[in-house]
């Protein structure tokens, strides 16, 4: 693939954690001119840092662009993949957070494994997204998508939910809640509440109980393709998180269906980029 357009997103108010993030923005920009690339800052971006002598574009516009770079954490990217997952438009992530999943280029190594994928020397990462909707009193009163999970939690004390799984029965369950996540998300909340980690090729999503009030109610992964239809029997208050960046009061007159998406988002990452060997750096395995 030759790139010829490119749009370049920085980590929003981030000057507390890291002051450099302009000087950091405008090396970025600077090479990928120098590679006679047409360079463009996302519109908060340049909003925010007001990077010289360079156009600004919407991420809703970037629909002509060859490549979105992502000066950022992860966190950063999954907000970008949710809203540019319609585009198909590739994704690469250049770390400023704290684990780098995602954004898995360091900034030293930046302009060394960005000329490896500009010129096509690359693997694309395809993942998975989520699809989720909420009826009440069966009328649609809110839907999203998520890279990560979606999340039923209670405000306070527990909540009881009635989950199905291809219109089959598979439990009914006090908890603080669950955690549904596709592989992409089972290093994250997921994998915190004692969930499996899913290998990102597998077509498998989890459903992980959040200290579930009886010990039996143990992570399961399923096949991707069976939709997850869930039941509020018992709360006090409850809400609906999307990747954990949104949130969703919900009623008890609620059903959430969650399903695969159709839609996917393609991350490149440098030629040598290996899974495992990125779960041994971030997690210290040994």
């Amino acid at each position: 693939m030759q790139f010829k357009k490119i749009t370049i997103i920085g980590k929003y108010n981030n000057l507390k954690e890291d002051p450099n993030l302009p000087i950091k923005l405008e090396a970025l920009v600077s090479f990928i001119q120098s590679k006679k690339i047409d360079v463009y800052v996302e519109e908060k971006t340049q909003k925010q840092f007001n990077i010289a002598n360079v156009q600004s574009v919407a991420l809703s516009d970037c629909n002509d662009v060859d490549l979105i770079i992502v000066l950022g954490g992860d966190g950063t990217m999954l907000g970008v993949a949710r809203a540019v997952s319609k585009l198909n438009t590739p994704i690469v992530g250049i770390n400023q957070g704290r684990f780098g999943f995602l954004a898995d280029i360091s900034f030293d190594l930046m302009e060394q494994e960005l000329t490896q994928i500009l010129n096509g020397d690359h693997y694309t990462d395809q993942r998975m997204l989520l699809e989720v909707s909420v009826k009440r009193d069966n009328k649609l009163i809110y839907e999203s998508i998520a890279m990560n999970d979606i999340v039923i939690k209670s405000g306070s004390r527990l909540i009881e939910l009635e989950l199905s799984v291809g219109q089959k029965l598979l439990h009914n369950q006090r908890s603080d809640g669950i955690i549904v996540s596709t592989p992409t998300g089972t290093t994250a909340y997921a994998l915190s509440a004692g969930g499996p980690i899913l290998h990102p090729d597998l077509n498998a999503i989890s459903i992980v109980p959040i200290s579930p009030h009886t010990l039996s109610n143990r992570p399961i992964a399923l096949n991707a393709d069976q939709q997850i239809d869930v039941k509020i029997i018992d709360m006090d208050e409850g809400f609906l998180s999307v990747d954990g960046q949104i949130k969703f009061p919900l009623d008890l007159r609620d059903k959430i269906y969650i399903r695969k998406s159709l839609l996917t988002v393609s991350i490149l990452h440098p030629k040598n980029y290996c899974y495992f060997e990125m779960l041994r750096n971030k997690l210290n395995w040994g």
